[in-house]
């Protein structure tokens, strides 16, 4: 068989699923049909595509990334357990063993003759891009995350439609809250950083919004629920990031026993809060909403597909550009890239002197400080 003449981009979606990741592999296929001369290739679950045997890799065209831009997830699948620096490898006797597989993963991809890696992720994702560029690989990323937690871009694309889940489904305890007297706790997602509860509490009229950034008081909270209640009539909705804590306590969570997952599993605090709020004498009766995944599923906003578009065709063009080593982002509204070193050096959090958490309070919010 004749070898093939076309200059070959391999592209990988990491981590969490995400409203948008279908747009972004749609933009590079359509970016890099103006070129003639390349092909697209993704890798099923993240690397785990080229790792495996036998290897998962698909053609992406326009065949199979035609309209997909409205779908959440992505076509090519992911996954947050397949780290090729440390990658869980199951013995014959059925325990598990990490090892580093990087130089494994390079050698194949110069098997299929590829000459660059895109690779769409969030903070831990593009942690192994800048690895993999430290041992050599034209390697560019994208940045992914619904929780806007990665430094040196002002937004991910996800993020907006997140709030958005959460806004919505926000609106529709406020009304069930109202008819039963009820406070209505809603956990949203975020880690350790509370910029889906902060942005949702502010669009949706909360009482009390608990993130990372603020640890809380439970007897202020009760303070600023009492305030809500007249002679036993009243209603209240509170928004709680899921990695929110008490003052001099820690962050609710569960190790997980998932092979090859290495962070801690969060969800579940908002029950953790009702009883904390109940032991501080809370009388009003309380319910709680974890939202979980649902933040991640469904179809982008037309904000986030737009975003994404915009990062894809601009991590083509850096390809094109031979602009390695870098992230593409989003600043001061203009698509720009940045060195991956900057991307993850720090981890973005809510400042809580910001003017964001300075106009919540201002609209009578409270953050149980």
């Amino acid at each position: 068989m004749e070898k093939s003449t076309k200059r070959k981009l391999i592209v990988s979606t990491g981590g969490g699923d995400c409203p948008g990741l279908n747009a972004v592999l749609r933009a590079i296929v359509k970016r890099a049909g103006q070129e003639k001369n390349w092909e697209i290739l993704g890798s099923v679950e993240a690397f785990n595509g080229v790792l495996n045997n036998p290897m998962e890799v698909i053609n992406l065209g326009n065949e199979n990334t035609a309209g997909i831009h409205v779908k959440g997830g992505t076509i090519i699948k992911t996954t947050n357990k397949g780290n090729p620096f440390d990658f869980p490898i199951e013995q014959p006797d059925g325990s598990v063993v990490n090892m580093d597989r990087s130089d494994e993963l390079i050698q194949r991809l110069e098997d299929l003759d590829v000459e660059a890696v895109i690779n769409i992720g969030g903070e831990g994702s593009q942690s192994i891009s800048q690895q993999l560029y430290e041992k050599g690989v034209n390697i560019i990323g994208v940045p992914k995350t619904i929780d806007n937690d990665l430094s040196s871009t002002d937004l991910t694309f996800g993020f907006r439609t997140a709030v958005q889940i959460a806004t919505d489904s926000f609106d529709r305890l406020v009304t069930t809250a109202e008819s039963h007297h009820r406070v209505m706790i809603m956990e949203v997602m975020g880690r350790d950083a509370g910029w889906i509860a902060l942005h949702t509490a502010i669009a949706g009229g909360a009482e009390v919004c608990l993130i990372p950034e603020i640890p809380y008081d439970v007897d202020k909270i009760v303070e600023r629920l009492n305030l809500r209640y007249s002679k036993g009539k009243g209603f209240a909705n509170i928004v709680i990031a899921e990695g929110a804590r008490p003052k001099g306590g820690t962050t609710f969570s569960q190790e997980s026993n998932e092979v090859g997952y290495g962070k801690a599993r969060l969800g579940g605090v908002a029950y953790e809060l009702s009883e904390q709020l109940k032991a501080a004498g809370c009388k009003a009766i309380i319910r709680e909403t974890v939202l979980g995944h649902t933040q991640r599923g469904g179809t982008p906003i037309a904000f986030d597909r737009v975003l994404a578009t915009l990062f894809g065709v601009k991590a083509f063009e850096m390809v094109l550009n031979k602009e390695y080593g870098r992230m593409v982002a989003w600043k001061s509204q203009d698509v720009v890239s940045v060195p991956l070193l900057d991307a993850i050096k720090d981890y973005n959090t809510v400042n809580p002197d910001s003017f964001t958490v300075k106009a919540a309070k201002g609209i009578g919010i409270s953050f149980g400080d």
